[in-house]
């Protein structure tokens, strides 16, 4: 594929100031365990989320893996094992949050490692880092190292652990000895609560040359849910000593044979290597960083904004079928499905700084095609009726008391924005060929059989939840009727490119949606609304990101109007696209304010990881962080994805920026 390398940069009036922080580590001290929010590491496939607990994470989460289990009668992402868990005995001891001093947390963006360090009373200072290896998908590594402030006996134990929910749990331990190597191999296999799935982990220590002889290792079967693998060194004063452990997750999702393969990629993590696997890990970032936004003068906002790229970057990656869910692999929000927050919000900035992930966000729609079909076959449809929440095989997995699942149908129209999006930018015939154009004609059937004349001679959609989803089983919704034009006109338009011939139904149906108006000519968000408030930006997003209100008298009536009606306790995106408006309104210091306000209120401790809605608890917020990535790009760096590509247009940075950079590699 062609790629571009864009560098957009501007210098403003403001003197440039020293920086000691790069704005690449966002750091924790002085942790409250009663106000703890992890960060996660991830590498598109597992993400781990941090404790506050020495040696511990929270959650492993494993993507694509889905189950019934929690919420009943709809599926859930699943936590697999947790196999990266450690405990550490000092003089017999194990440590714990009440024997520890100093506890600090760094995340390291750029390498995409967490280091935990601390202190055991006045004998040792332990350092702990992890990573979700960025080459290895399946694969994790903690390395430890603990010098001793005196002499010391320690006991290092690595921990295996299976959640409640999963069944049948069988608990191995093998030594695969060879002349010149011996591989410990601790694995568990369990079942998924159905048993749809099975899930397995495997894990093994790996010692240094330096430190001589590998010591004796001692395993110990506990109950069906643990297992440990330990063994015992005594320390000098002034003597450090290093290990890690290398870590591997997979399931029938991605192998027939899950157990086998989990420790294969084990065996062959251990025999890269530590110095081998932190080098390619770091490359494959330092890859993904060729795609960066800077931000001198303002070094809080830089930190934030690159929070926001590098959970973006970690919750997906290319040469999959996976795609987003608003809380990435951060946890079980909204149980890991997917919704229209991967297309509108999160989809766009990886589109132009990665746009081989966002191929793969695409393609995990292209894979759910049929099952999209026989959603609009069960109501009635043609084409292809994408689900409000996805999850692992694409039929509908909302929660029936949701009306969403049967309603809000704007999904289709944004999975096909969405779709001549990535052609826009790429200009790949061949992909718009086999996947983009099947895609899109499918959508662009489903709404031609949605539409109902009315007595007004226009093809009105009635029966609609709304993209301000307060709004239930209303008429010709103004995102809603948006969408359904543009993917009609977008089909069109692929067809044409490809030299075949468009369903002319497409286009007449796209000229007869009405986009309905008030008296004074604002927008009305649907047929039955009168001024009441909303969740979220909806008439809005007709302006951007959908670009089909393009008269600036009705977007300043429709900004001047629906602004003051949103909710403060609706989710952040919202105030992202209000802020790209006003950018573009040419209101700079007002599109600055509210893209702080859309997620700085959000931030929780210790590490500001950002939450759905101002004083939430349910971080981290990919949503989020895509509808700030975009204000930056598409509002103060003027950034326009057309016909002709990615193309730059008026640059005005606020106050208190004295430069914005954004690349994106070759």
């Amino acid at each position: 594929m062609c790629r571009i390398l864009l560098v957009i940069l501007l210098t403003g009036i403001h003197s440039l100031s020293a920086q000691t922080d790069s704005g690449w580590t966002i750091t924790a001290r002085d942790i409250n365990y009663n106000e703890y929010y992890g960060v996660t590491v991830a590498n598109g496939m597992i993400g781990i989320v941090s404790s506050p607990e020495p040696l511990k994470v929270a959650d492993v989460v494993l993507n694509g893996v889905y189950d019934y289990y929690q919420r009943g009668r709809v599926s859930n992402i699943l936590k697999t094992f947790n196999h990266v868990n450690m405990e550490l005995d000092v003089d017999g001891e194990r440590i714990s949050r009440k024997n520890i001093s100093d506890y600090t947390q760094i995340l390291d963006m750029k390498k995409a490692v967490l280091t935990t360090t601390f202190a055991v009373a006045n004998k040792a200072t332990v350092k702990h880092e992890i990573m979700a290896l960025r080459h290895l998908p399946y694969t994790a590594m903690i390395m430890v190292e603990i010098t001793a402030k005196e002499a010391i006996d320690i006991t290092p134990i690595s921990v295996i652990e299976a959640p409640n929910h999963l069944t049948e749990v069988k608990n191995y331990y093998a030594e695969i000895d060879r002349p010149h190597v011996k591989i410990p191999l601790m694995t568990s296999v369990g079942n998924s609560p159905s048993g749809k799935h099975k899930l397995a982990v495997s894990n093994s220590f790996i010692f240094s040359e330096k430190h001589g002889a590998e010591p004796d290792l001692i395993h110990e079967d506990w109950d069906y849910n643990r297992h440990l693998t330990k063994f015992h060194k005594k320390l000098k004063a002034g003597e450090t000593y290093r290990f890690s452990v290398v870590a591997s997750a997979c399931s029938t999702e991605h192998y027939e044979d899950p157990h086998n393969e989990a420790e294969r990629l084990t065996i062959f993590a251990a025999l890269e290597g530590r110095e081998r696997l932190l080098s390619r890990h770091y490359d494959g970032w330092e890859e993904l960083w060729k795609s960066d936004i800077e931000i001198d003068g303002d070094i809080s906002v830089q930190r934030d904004v690159r929070a926001a790229l590098y959970h973006l970057y970690s919750f997906a990656r290319q040469g999959t079928a996976y795609s987003l869910s608003p809380m990435g692999l951060s946890g079980l929000g909204y149980n890991g499905h997917v919704f229209w927050d991967t297309e509108l919000w999160m989809y766009p900035p990886l589109l132009v700084l990665q746009p081989d992930i966002a191929r793969s966000l695409l393609e995990y729609r292209f894979e759910r095609l049929d099952a999209a079909r026989q959603n609009a076959f069960a109501h009635g449809y043609e084409g292809a009726m994408f689900p409000w929440e996805s999850a692992g095989d694409g039929s509908e997995d909302t929660p029936v008391w949701a009306l969403t699942g049967p309603f809000e149908q704007h999904i289709s129209g944004c999975i096909g924005w969405a779709t001549w999006k990535y052609y826009q930018v790429t200009k790949d015939r061949e992909w718009l060929a086999s996947r983009g154009y099947p895609m899109l004609r499918a959508i662009a059937d489903f709404w031609t059989s949605r539409v109902e004349e009315g007595e007004d001679g226009k093809l009105h959609i009635n029966n609609v939840v709304a993209a301000d989803e307060w709004a239930e089983n209303v008429d010709d919704n103004a995102f809603t009727n948006a969408v359904a034009i543009l993917s009609l006109q977008y089909a069109t338009e692929a067809a044409n490119v490809l030299g075949l011939t468009p369903n002319p139904e497409w286009n007449k149906t796209a000229d007869l949606i009405p986009i309905l108006k008030m008296a004074d000519g604002t927008i009305r968000e649907h047929a039955t609304y009168e001024g009441e408030m909303i969740k979220q930006a909806d008439v809005n997003l007709l302006t951007f990101p959908l670009k089909l209100i393009t008269d600036e008298v009705t977007i300043r009536k429709n900004v001047n109007f629906y602004e003051p009606k949103i909710s403060p306790h609706g989710p952040a995106m919202g105030y992202s696209a209000l802020s790209i408006i006003h950018q573009r309104l040419g209101n700079t210091e007002k599109a600055y304010d509210l893209f702080i306000r859309g997620f700085r209120p959000n931030q929780v401790p210790p590490f500001g990881v950002i939450a759905e809605t101002a004083g939430g608890t349910n971080p981290y917020f990919a949503t989020g962080a895509g509808g700030m990535l975009q204000a930056v790009l598409f509002g103060f760096g003027g950034l326009d994805i057309t016909n002709q590509g990615i193309e730059k247009g008026v640059v005005t940075l606020p106050a208190a920026w004295n430069k914005l950079t954004v690349k994106i590699k070759e």
